[in-house]
């Protein structure tokens, strides 16, 4: 049977009715569940049962979510956490040990390097950064405790990429683990796995969500990694609640046409700040200036929904700029129906020296625009006049 349209998967990938037929999936906010029988009990803690024990390790909100996601990402197992950064750091703390080295690509999202850098070297586990777009120099970076090869495509903020057929031949290659942060693109733009990563993350938060109202995170990947991850995960509780599974599995259902919509925003976005004089230079994978536009019609559907741009009054013209709009939102956040503009230097990446934030990009003039579903022409207007 022909494979079902990522649309298709995302609306009817549900949980089985329960015995009242309800159309759309009911919530379950119960910490634990019941057993019909001591036996019945003791056969499910052995895992021998059907029945599930406690929200902690699954709920029935949280399975559909899961298996919504794996079908959309092509993957084998999943678990969902409460937060992106929670689905980051199970992804390496199941899977190191003592003494342990990480390679990954330097442009990773800051927690993501405050992860490696400040927290995973008190268990003895170091890490060395690569050029995301020189595989020929990864090999140099491995040695016999390598474990993993951590990367994130598109980065964020630059939106730098990295070739993931490459990196899944690496990877094999050294006998590495393939972890891949996927949320700028979302499993509709992109599926790593195809290309042959391990494990995948996601800040569902940001576009699986889609209206900024729940926190979120996936760890999405194939069964022998996941059996791993879950064990961790079941026992140092991550969990993400069955309320905010219920939001993101319904949200999931018009990830397609939301995606769509935002992509084709972020690609007129990024065309007309091109021509504005107080641009500088304009970052988006989809246009032909970009240095990776080739990889990015290769690997990626469309060019997603972040658009970054440097302006040439450096910070103060970027303040200027977030503090005269009107309509756009200044937030941290992204992925939202809402336009946000976000500063990287001063927020989200300000606990990186200026030195490694000008080694991945982040100039003081870099502005981070997450393109939401307002119509273009008025979110042109509101940044036209800091612009100028």
């Amino acid at each position: 049977m022909q494979e079902k349209h990522p649309s298709t998967r995302a609306i009817r990938e549900q949980m089985s009715p329960t015995g009242y037929r309800e159309h759309s999936t009911p919530l379950f906010l119960t910490s634990s569940f019941t057993f019909p029988s001591a036996e019945a009990m003791a056969d499910t803690f052995a895992g021998q049962g059907e029945g599930i024990i406690y929200s902690r390790y699954n709920n029935p909100n949280v399975d559909e979510l899961i298996a919504k996601a794996c079908s959309l990402e092509g993957t084998e197992a999943g678990f969902a956490t409460a937060s992106g950064m929670s689905a980051v750091f199970a992804s390496l703390g199941a899977l190191v040990e003592q003494g342990d080295h990480i390679v990954a690509t330097r442009a990773v999202f800051g927690s993501t390097h405050q992860i490696l850098s400040q927290i995973l070297p008190k268990w003895g586990v170091t890490f060395t950064y690569v050029e995301p777009n020189d595989p020929e120099s990864w090999p140099a970076a491995v040695t016999d405790r390598t474990r993993l090869f951590v990367t994130e495509t598109p980065s964020n903020p630059g939106l730098q990429l990295v070739d993931l057929e490459k990196a899944g031949a690496f990877c094999r290659a050294h006998g590495l683990t393939f972890i891949v942060d996927n949320c700028f693109a979302t499993p509709y733009l992109q599926r790593p796995a195809d290309y042959g990563a391990d494990l995948i993350t996601h800040s569902a938060t940001k576009w699986m969500d889609g209206q900024g109202r729940v926190l979120g995170g996936l760890l999405l990947g194939c069964a022998e990694i996941m059996e791993k991850v879950i064990f961790f995960c079941r026992h140092t509780g991550p969990a993400m609640s069955p309320f905010n599974a219920w939001v993101i599995s319904k949200s999931l259902e018009t990830l397609t046409v939301r995606m769509d919509a935002h992509c084709r925003s972020a690609l007129a976005m990024a065309e007309w700040l091109m021509e504005q004089p107080g641009v500088e230079k304009v970052h988006y994978p989809f246009l032909p200036s970009h240095p990776q536009y080739e990889l990015a019609r290769r690997q990626m559907r469309a060019g997603g929904g972040i658009v970054t741009f440097e302006l040439k009054g450096g910070e103060a013209a970027a303040r200027q700029l977030l503090n005269q709009a009107q309509l756009c939102t200044r937030s941290s956040n992204l992925g939202d129906t809402r336009t946000i503009l976000t500063h990287p230097a001063t927020t989200t990446h300000s606990k990186l020296s200026p030195a490694e934030r000008a080694a991945v990009g982040i100039t003081d003039g870099l502005v981070r625009m997450s393109v939401g579903l307002e119509a273009v022409a008025d979110i042109q207007a509101d940044l036209e006049g800091g612009l100028q």
